[in-house]
C-alpha cells in the first residue's frame, strides 16, 4: 500500500506545522479584498490559522496575517474568523 504525502500548513497564530483540513484558510483575492475559504480550493494567496480562537487572538495581536500577506487585513476579516470558530466549536 502506498503511503500519501499529507500536505503541512504553518499557523500564523500558533506557528505550528499541522495537516492542511485542520486549518482555516484566508484567502487574498485581488490587491484588497480578503476572504475565508473553509474547502482550501480557492486561487490566490493564502495564510493559515488554527480553529480556535487562542490562536486567532495570537495572530490578531502579533499581526501574523499581516505578515503573510505583506499588507494591512480588514478588521472585518477576524471578525468573520472569530464567528467562524465560534459556530464549529
Amino acid at each position: 500500500m502506498i503511503k500519501r504525502k499529507v500536505p503541512l500548513r504553518k499557523c500564523t497564530g500558533c506557528q505550528e506545522m499541522k495537516e492542511k483540513k485542520q486549518l482555516i484558510r484566508v484567502v487574498r483575492i485581488d490587491e484588497n479584498q480578503y476572504t475565508i475559504d473553509l474547502t482550501g480550493k480557492m486561487s490566490g494567496r493564502g495564510a493559515y490559522i488554527c480553529k480556535n480562537i487562542e490562536c486567532l487572538e495570537k495572530a490578531f495581536k502579533s499581526k501574523g496575517l499581516e505578515r503573510s500577506f505583506k499588507s494591512a487585513i480588514p478588521k472585518d476579516i477576524y471578525e468573520k474568523l472569530r464567528n467562524e470558530l465560534i459556530l464549529n466549536e
